[in-house]
């Protein structure tokens, strides 16, 4: 079996920093220790930049900076509108740069220029939508006629602690930037280390856009020591947190002390299920883009493919052929489809499940390294079939190109498969049937189902998962709802009956 490559390349974008630091209160500062970790990029895995390691001082710094500009600046206190403008100043910045951030991002993740492209233009829009939805915002109220009103103020709660995983990292980073500060709050942000790049040009744009100083903090470095400091800070009284679930349940032990509010998009291991009535041709193209797109690097990726068995062996031959054309190669190059998986660390992982899908599956594309690739973080699109569902590669999340497919006889089987793991965070379900579709759907242990569908998201719906695919939702209204406090307000209209004790 071949499968279709370019040869890699090591392309290294102009004017490149070779440090990266801190932004700190207005200002890019090293870490008073001055530690610093490398910054690898995946193609070459040679180290291109340190980066400035935070410790529990350098925290400690940038929330007392937000803490102060949360209590004495400005921010908090502005008009929504006022707010607005200066998130439109940001989104006009952020597509300005498309095409340098775009570069940055291939360069730093390994993920394919063509889809670094898209990243950029989807941070923009979130920041125009919740610079649109704080100034459209009502609060609500409620009344007894001649007794009583209620009303409801929402206030931003404070700083927001905002630790961000590496892949797509900085349109997931605005998916959290957006909607705190558009709510008021001021944040330390605490992105990826293996991905700090892209994360060091948000400084500059809300400089630029006019985000007064100490509203946005920036700590770069590990999360056992930068991430654990702010989960635990008693200053911070909110974390959003997206990343695996183990690292999550460390983060819900460690904000416990503190009762801080979270919020956690964590692992998954989504089904994409097949049944014999769905358009074949259109379930096998969203089937290919769910699970190798961005590298296989999705927390929504259809990595387990659930196809009914009539129609089961034509699935398999034509999904694996279109497996093998996948082109791989040089994550610059525009016609890469797959690129270099993020870090040596993780293509470790990676490989490591593709060894252990051998002996729990048939191989019908892929299988490791690519042969014209013989450096950088690349693993061919790896297809496994007749995958058994108490197989690893069924149970267990893998982060890379890698599926696997098995067969249902009946719905019912079908949503027990879908159903069979720790995971819940997204579903894609293939079916002509509408009464099947809904009643599936509704029954699917999933936070986000998408029918005859690919990963397409509206802004305004909740974003999220269940059982060990996180806690709480974000997204739309639900973001607001995160990110503020919501203060009951309540007016007696008429005379005051209180019970008079001690009288």
């Amino acid at each position: 079996m071949t499968t279709s490559v370019e040869t890699a390349k090591h392309y290294i974008p102009e004017n490149l920093p070779s440090h990266i630091q801190h932004f700190i209160n207005g200002e890019f500062v090293d870490s008073l220790s001055g530690k610093t970790f490398d910054v690898l990029d995946p193609v070459s895995n040679g180290n291109y930049a340190t980066a400035a390691a935070g410790q529990k001082e350098d925290i400690d710094l940038a929330v007392a900076a937000a803490r102060e500009a949360f209590v004495n600046g400005p921010w908090p206190k502005m008009k929504p509108r006022e707010r607005a403008r200066v998130l439109n100043k940001i989104a006009d910045a952020v597509e300005a740069q498309e095409a340098r951030l775009a570069e940055l991002e291939t360069f730093d993740t390994g993920l394919p220029i063509t889809q670094a492209k898209g990243q950029a233009l989807r941070a923009a829009e979130n920041f125009r939508f919740f610079a649109d939805l704080i100034v459209a915002q009502f609060d609500d109220a409620m009344k007894v006629p001649g007794s009583q009103i209620n009303y409801v103020n929402r206030k931003p709660i404070g700083v927001a602690g905002l630790i961000t995983p590496w892949n797509t990292p900085f349109m997931l980073e605005s998916w959290k930037l957006a909607p705190a500060l558009a709510t008021g709050n001021t944040v330390v942000l605490k992105p990826a280390e293996f991905t700090p790049l892209s994360a060091s040009l948000w400084a500059q744009i809300f400089k630029d856009a006019g985000l007064p100083d100490g509203v946005f903090n920036l700590v770069n470095g590990l999360g056992e020591e930068a991430g654990d400091a702010l989960v635990k800070h008693p200053d911070v009284p909110l974390i959003s947190f997206t990343g695996e679930t183990t690292t999550g349940q460390t983060i819900f032990r460690n904000a416990a002390a503190n009762l801080k509010g979270l919020s956690m998009e964590l692992g998954g291991k989504s089904p994409c299920v097949v049944f014999a009535d769905a358009d074949l041709d259109a379930a096998i193209d969203s089937a290919l883009f769910g699970v190798f797109s961005l590298n296989g690097e999705r927390c929504t990726a259809g990595s387990r493919i659930l196809v009914e068995r009539a129609i089961y062996d034509e699935f398999c031959e034509k999904y694996a052929a279109r497996a093998k054309n996948i082109v791989v190669g040089d994550p610059h190059d525009p016609k890469t489809q797959v690129g270099a998986l993020v870090h040596p660390e993780h293509y470790r992982k990676v490989a490591s499940y593709v060894e252990i899908g051998k002996s729990e599956g048939r191989l019908l594309a892929g299988g490791g390294r690519p042969a014209h690739l013989p450096e950088g973080n690349y693993i061919a699109p790896t297809v496994f079939a007749d995958v058994a569902p108490d197989a690893r590669i069924f149970q267990e999340e893998i982060f890379g190109p890698v599926v696997a497919i098995t067969p249902f006889e009946n719905d019912d089987e079908a949503l027990a498969l879908a159903n069979n793991t720790k995971y819940g965070l997204a579903a894609y379900i293939w079916t002509q049937n509408l009464t099947r579709a809904h009643n599936f759907s509704q029954n699917v242990e999933a936070g986000m189902v998408w029918l005859n569908s690919h990963n397409v998201r509206d802004l305004r719906t909740p974003f999220g998962g269940v059982k060990a695919s996180g806690l709480g939702h974000e997204g739309g209204y639900r973001s607001i709802d995160f990110y503020t406090d919501q203060q009951a307000v309540h007016i007696t209209l008429g005379s005051v009956h209180t019970p008079k004790f001690g009288a």
